[in-house]
């Protein structure tokens, strides 16, 4: 049965990011076409705004617990995260170790293109330049190879986060998985899925050309109580009581240099993260056993809880003042129909706002190709 809890966080984040992408990101749209450096560092600050809300909403309203072991993050730090997947929310649950640890402003997904279109959430991303890929590496390798040439090209940090096992854990996933295990000669995995190597090297080995990365971030994420496997989940009001993060952090010059010897490097990790999610399903539901301690916060949880309450404030009231402005203004109405017009059409056109600003960049700076590095 729909739970009023999970409407209502799924309508607060939805309205938030569709409001937020006409009113807070439209605006700084002429912008790509003047200077997308500043475009970027304008939007990801803006972007990041909205990311503290579903932190917020969680941990405020729904009282759900996060507890991170380990490694300690170092703050602003250039790095690759890869995680197992173990649900379709991992990606907005990470946002609530991060806001800790991090700077969201900082993080970019690798997701599925078909995220891209949907009104709102697909705006927020297409504007945050996020990679959107296709699951396909011959459709894929030189998307990947413009976006980071960029970020590399306009000395942009960032956390890209990485699912290399391609989807979540889930009945049918899993016997894939071990089918591929018993042609390869592999062990069968219950708790993750044996992962595709070939994105996760190229993208590290792009970032270390580019001296645009500090560290790998090896995550290993685990719900001891409920699972909420989709969307669904959460409308129903099945939140996590708790969730872990293990972080193990793998500097770069402890990296293997051939990208051979890095897919060997990627499938033992997840060799590891096995043992380590059976120890911990099996055990007393905690990473404990590790002996790694929880993570002393980067950010003390005074000032965390004041940027909770505050987005909670923010977002919970702008929405309703962007309906009424809306409403009162005709000059709004028009600004208002014109951008979903805009947002919409472009994607169609030309495929999405990063595309659009990479392109821009490209004409600024006279280079035909960011890659061209490829062709040498």
């Amino acid at each position: 049965m729909v739970s009023w809890r999970g409407i209502y966080f799924i309508l607060t984040l939805f309205w938030g990011s569709f409001f937020g992408s006409i009113f807070m990101l439209g605006p700084f749209l002429p912008l790509m076409f003047i200077n997308p450096s500043w475009y970027r560092w304008i939007n990801n600050r803006l972007v990041a705004t909205w990311l503290t809300l579903p932190v917020a909403l969680l941990e405020t309203m729904f009282g759900v617990k996060v507890i991170i072991t380990g490694d300690a993050f170092v703050p602003g730090e250039r790095s690759v995260i890869i995680m197992n997947h173990r649900t379709r929310m991992d990606w907005m649950f990470l946002w609530n170790c991060l806001m800790r640890y991090s700077y969201l402003r900082l993080e970019k997904i690798c997701l599925k293109a078909s995220l891209k279109s949907v009104p709102g959430f697909g705006w927020a991303m297409q504007a945050a330049a996020y990679i959107f890929i296709q699951r396909k590496w011959k459709d894929d390798k030189s998307h990947f190879e413009d976006m980071i040439d960029y970020f590399c090209n306009i000395h942009e940090p960032l956390q890209l986060l990485i699912f290399p096992e391609g989807t979540d854990l889930t009945e049918n996933s899993t016997a894939r998985s071990n089918e591929f295990a018993e042609k390869n000669g592999l062990q069968k995995y219950e708790y993750v899925l044996h992962p595709r190597t070939t994105g996760f090297t190229f993208v590290v080995d792009r970032l270390r050309e580019g001296k645009n990365l500090d560290a790998v971030h090896d995550i290993t994420v685990a719900y001891p109580h409920n699972i909420p496997q989709t969307e669904r989940h959460l409308l129903l009001g099945d939140f996590p009581k708790e969730i872990h993060f293990h972080v193990h952090r793998y500097p770069v010059a402890s990296l293997p240099a051939s990208k051979e010897d890095l897919q060997l490097w990627c499938h033992k990790r997840w060799e590891e993260k096995e043992a380590r999610l059976r120890s911990f399903y099996r055990g007393e539901k905690n990473f404990a056993f590790t002996g790694q301690t929880v993570i002393p916060p980067c950010k003390s949880e005074l000032r965390v809880l004041v940027v909770k309450w505050l987005s909670i404030l923010y977002w919970t009231l702008f929405s309703p003042a962007m309906c009424l402005l809306i409403y009162f203004y005709s000059l709004a109405r028009w600004y208002f129909i014109i951008i979903i017009v805009i947002l919409v059409l472009q994607e169609r056109l030309f495929g999405g706002l990063e595309l659009i600003e990479l392109a821009c960049y490209r004409f600024l700076h006279k280079q035909p190709h960011l890659n061209a590095k490829k062709n040498e």
